[in-house]
C-alpha cells in the first residue's frame, strides 16, 4: 500500500460519522414551498421517492400536497437525520442553531453569498457556522452547495434536476464526488445512458464536509464499486491523500480528474526544477503515491471509473482487438502503440480458429479483422472473440463498434458472456458519432463490458488498469536510506555557514557531495595565470565558469567556456567570462572563476527538488542540459523516494529509451542514476525547512560514470521556517 507519511490538519470524517448524512432514515426540508420552481419545491419533488421519512418545514403552510408542513424543526415528530435548508443566507445561523439544539445529524446549506464572496463579514459568518456545527456535532455540507443524491434510497437532496437511472441498480455502483456541483450532476447524467451511478456528492464551499471526507466514507461503503473524483484544489490536500489511502486499503479504485492544473508559482521559480515541478505535477505525484488513477480528460473520467469497477485483476498484459472494420483495427493498433500497450500475436490454438473462420480478405492476426461477413455468419464473431479471450497472451479484448444499430445489442451480450466465462474484461469502443445510438445503453449496463467513446481513452484506461495492478502486486517498496551516515548533520553545518539566499556552484556541490552524489572537481582562481596553472593540473580540455551568487543562470549570462585545450585558450576565456559577468550584472559579487576538467560527452540529465507549498519537498528527474525547459520531459515524486521509486521515475520519462544507449554512447547505469535521484530526494526531505530549490543540471551520464557538473541550491527565507512540516 502506498504511504505518504504526511500528517493532515484535521481528522477525516469516516463512514460512521457521515452515516446520518449519506444514509439518512429521515430528511427534513426547511423552506419547503408550493411555489413552482423554487428550491424548496424542487427539493421536495426530488425526494418524493425517498424510502425513509420525509418532513416538510415552513411556517407559511399547514400542508403541501398530501404532506403536513410544520412550522419549525422542533415541531417535527422526530429528530431528522438530515436537514436540507432551502432558505436565504440570512436564515442559515438560525437553522443551524435549531439543528444543534435538536441533535440533527447533518445540514445541507444551498444558500450562496458566504466566503466565496471574499467579503470579510461573509467569511466570518461562514467560519462561525463551521465552528458551531462542529461544536454541536452537526455535519455541515455547503454553503453554496447543490446537495447530494443517493440512488439506492431515493434521497435526492438537491434542487438540481436529478438524473434518472435508465435501469434499477443491481449491485455496487460508482460514487461521484465533485467540488463543482454543476459538473458533478453533469457527470451523473451518465446514469440515463446506462452507467451504474450510486451517489452524487457535492460540497460547495467545503466549509466543513469536503471531498476528502466523501472519498473516505465511500472507501468504506460496500455499495460503492469505484470512486470518481472531480476537484479543483484544497487548502490542505493531505487529508485527501489520507482518504485515497483508505480507498487503496479497500482495493477500491479512486479515479481523479483535477481542474485548475496551472503551475502556480512557476514564474517565480529560480531554477529549472522549480519551473518544471508545478502544482499539477505535485498533485499527480501525490496521487500516484496513494494509488489513485488520474483521468487526463473530464470526458473520460466516468469511462475509466466504470472500467476499473468492472475489471478484475489483469491475467496478461496483451490486448486483443477483434473488429468488423479494417480501419478500426488499424486505429486500435495505432493508439495501442502510442500508449505503450502490448498487442502480441495469438498463439497456435487461437490462430487456427481465426484462420478457419475469417475470409481470406480479412485478417487472421491481432488486430483481427473478421470483416462484414459476420452479418451472414454471426457465430464466426463469437468463435474468434472466444478464441482470443481464451489465449493466455491476452488480458482483455476490444471490440470497436463502428455503426450504431439495433442488432448490435445481442453482439454485446455475447461479448459479456465470453468475458465472464474467461474472467477477463471486454471493451466496446463506440466509434460511431451517434453517441447514444442503439446498443449504447445496453453495452454500458453489462457487468463485464466497458464502453468507451474514444479508442485513445480505451488504451489509456487499459494502461492505468495494468499499472494499478502492478502497484498492488508489488506492495509498498522497501525504502532504505542511501545517503551516508552523518550527511544531514554535515549539510546543516554547511547551510549555517551560507552567506546568501543562493549557494554558489562550489557550495552547492559541497552539499551534494556530503550526500554521496558524485560531483566534478574544481579549483577557484582569481587571475588568468592561476587559471592556466589550475588547467594544467586538472588536465586539458577544461571548463571555465564565473562563480557568483548573483549569477545563478551562468549560460544565459555568458560566463561559461567549454572545451578549452591549451593555455592561450584559457587566458582568452578568462578575459571573456569576467567581462561578460561585469556586463550582465555590474553589481554582482564575483568570488572568482572555477576551473574544471571537461567531462566527456554523455546523456545530460537534470535532477532536482523543490518545496511545494501544499505537499512539501518534491524530487524531479528529467532530460537536462540547456534544453531542459524546452523538452520538459520530467517525472516528479514526493520526497523522499526509495531506490525502486527512483527507478520507476526514470521509466516514466518520454526519453527513457535514450538511457538504453544512444548513438555511440553506452547505456546509462539506471541503478547509479536512481541512486543520485534518491540522494537528492533525501537531501530535500532532510532540510525541507531550509532548502527551497535544488537544481543539479546537468548530470552527465556515460555508462556507470555519472557526474554532476553544475548545481544550484536556493535557501528558504528564515521567516518561513517555523512550523515547517517535518521531513518524511
Amino acid at each position: 500500500m502506498p504511504d505518504t507519511h504526511i500528517p493532515a490538519s484535521r481528522p477525516l470524517y469516516r463512514a460512521a460519522e457521515l452515516r446520518r448524512l449519506l444514509s439518512p432514515g429521515s430528511i427534513a426540508v426547511v423552506g419547503a414551498s408550493a411555489r413552482q420552481g423554487s428550491f424548496g419545491e424542487r427539493t421536495v419533488h426530488h425526494l418524493s421517492g425517498f424510502a425513509g421519512r420525509l418532513h416538510l418545514v415552513n411556517a407559511r403552510y399547514d400542508r403541501l400536497g398530501e404532506r403536513p408542513c410544520h412550522p419549525s424543526l422542533s415541531a417535527l415528530p422526530e429528530v431528522p437525520d438530515l436537514v436540507v435548508a432551502a432558505t436565504p443566507m440570512e436564515a442559515a445561523e438560525a437553522v443551524l442553531e435549531e439543528c444543534v439544539a435538536l441533535g440533527a445529524g447533518a445540514l445541507v446549506l444551498y444558500a450562496a453569498g458566504f466566503a466565496e464572496t471574499a467579503r470579510p463579514e461573509r467569511v466570518a459568518l461562514q467560519a462561525r457556522l463551521v465552528a458551531r456545527a462542529r461544536e454541536g456535532g452537526v455535519r455541515l455540507v455547503g454553503p453554496n452547495c447543490l446537495g447530494l443524491v443517493d440512488y439506492a434510497s431515493g434521497a435526492g437532496a438537491s434542487f438540481m434536476t436529478v438524473p434518472r437511472p435508465w435501469r434499477p441498480l443491481s449491485g455496487p455502483a460508482i460514487g461521484i464526488v465533485s467540488q463543482s456541483g454543476n459538473l458533478g450532476f453533469a457527470l451523473a447524467q451518465s446514469t440515463e445512458a446506462g452507467a451504474a451511478i450510486g451517489r452524487i456528492l457535492t460540497c460547495g464551499n467545503s466549509a466543513d464536509v469536503d471531498v476528502a471526507d466523501y472519498v473516505a466514507a465511500l472507501a468504506e461503503d460496500p455499495a460503492c464499486s469505484a470512486i470518481s473524483l472531480l476537484f479543483e484544489g484544497m487548502s490542505d490536500p493531505r487529508r485527501l491523500l489520507e482518504a485515497a489511502e483508505l480507498a487503496w486499503a479497500s482495493d477500491k479504485p479512486l479515479v481523479v480528474h483535477k481542474l485548475a492544473t496551472g503551475a502556480s508559482g512557476a514564474e517565480a521559480a529560480l531554477s529549472h526544477t522549480g519551473s518544471l515541478a508545478g502544482s499539477d505535477a505535485a498533485y499527480r505525484a501525490a496521487f500516484a503515491r496513494c494509488g489513485a488513477v488520474m483521468a487526463e480528460q473530464y470526458e473520460g473520467l466516468l469511462e475509466l471509473a466504470s472500467f476499473l469497477a468492472k475489471a478484475p485483476a489483469p491475467r496478461a498484459a496483451g490486448v486483443a482487438v477483434v473488429s468488423t472494420s479494417g480501419g478500426s483495427a488499424i486505429m486500435a493498433a495505432d493508439r495501442a502503440e502510442a500508449r505503450g500497450i502490448a498487442m502480441p500475436q495469438p498463439g497456435a490454438e487461437a490462430r487456427a480458429v481465426l484462420e478457419a473462420r475469417i475470409p481470406e480478405f480479412g485478417s487472421a492476426r491481432n488486430p483481427c479483422d473478421v470483416t462484414a461477413q459476420v452479418l451472414t455468419d454471426p457465430e464466426s464473431l463469437r468463435a474468434c472473440a472466444g478464441a482470443l479471450l481464451a489465449d493466455p497472451a491476452f488480458g482483455t479484448l476490444i471490440l470497436p463498434n463502428g455503426y450504431a444499430y439495433d442488432t448490435a445489442t445481442p453482439r454485446f451480450a455475447m461479448l459479456d458472456a465470453l468475458a465472464a466465462e474467461h474472467g477477463k474484461p471486454a471493451c466496446v469502443v463506440w466509434t460511431s458519432q451517434y453517441l447514444e445510438g442503439p446498443g449504447a445503453r445496453e453495452a454500458e449496463a453489462l457487468p463485464h463490458v466497458a464502453l468507451f467513446r474514444s479508442m485513445d481513452r480505451c488504451m489509456a484506461a487499459i494502461g492505468a488498469w495494468q499499472a494499478r495492478a502492478a502497484l498492488r502486486q508489488a506492495g509498498r517498496p522497501e525504502r532504505r536510506r542511501a545517503a551516508p551516515a552523518g550527511a544531514a548533520e554535515a549539510v546543516a553545518a554547511l547551510l549555517d555557514r551560507a552567506r546568501g539566499a543562493v549557494l554558489t556552484e562550489r557550495e552547492s556541490k559541497a552539499v551534494l557531495a556530503a550526500y554521496g552524489i558524485p560531483v566534478v572537481a574544481e579549483t577557484l582562481v582569481n587571475d588568468a595565470e592561476a587559471a592556466v596553472a589550475a588547467a594544467g593540473a586538472a588536465g586539458y580540455p577544461v571548463v571555465l565558469k564565473v562563480e557568483s551568487p548573483d549569477l545563478p543562470h551562468k549560460t544565459e549570462a555568458g560566463v561559461i567556456r567549454l572545451g578549452l585545450r591549451d593555455a592561450e585558450a584559457v587566458r582568452a576565456a578568462y578575459a571573456a567570462v569576467t567581462e561578460n559577468a561585469a556586463r550582465a550584472a555590474p553589481r554582482a559579487r564575483i568570488n572568482g572563476v572555477l576551473v574544471q576538467p571537461m567531462v566527456p560527452a554523455g546523456i545530460e540529465m537534470v535532477v532536482g527538488a523543490t518545496r511545494d507549498p501544499l505537499f512539501g519537498p518534491t524530487v524531479l528527474v528529467g532530460l537536462g542540459g540547456i534544453l531542459v525547459e524546452l523538452l520538459r520531459d520530467s517525472a516528479v515524486a514526493l520526497a523522499p523516494v526509495g531506490h525502486a521509486e527512483a527507478r520507476a521515475m526514470l521509466g516514466r520519462l518520454k526519453g527513457a529509451k535514450l538511457l538504453e544507449g544512444f548513438r555511440n554512447l553506452p547505456a546509462v547505469d539506471l541503478d547509479t542514476l536512481a541512486g543520485i535521484v534518491q540522494r537528492v530526494s533525501e537531501l530535500a526531505a532532510d532540510h525541507a525547512g531550509r532548502i527551497a530549490e535544488i537544481d543539479v543540471n546537468p548530470v552527465i551520464c556515460n555508462g556507470t560514470r555519472q557526474l554532476a557538473v553544475d548545481a544550484l541550491i536556493a535557501l528558504r527565507p528564515p521567516a518561513a521556517q517555523p512550523g515547517d512540516r517535518p521531513a518524511a
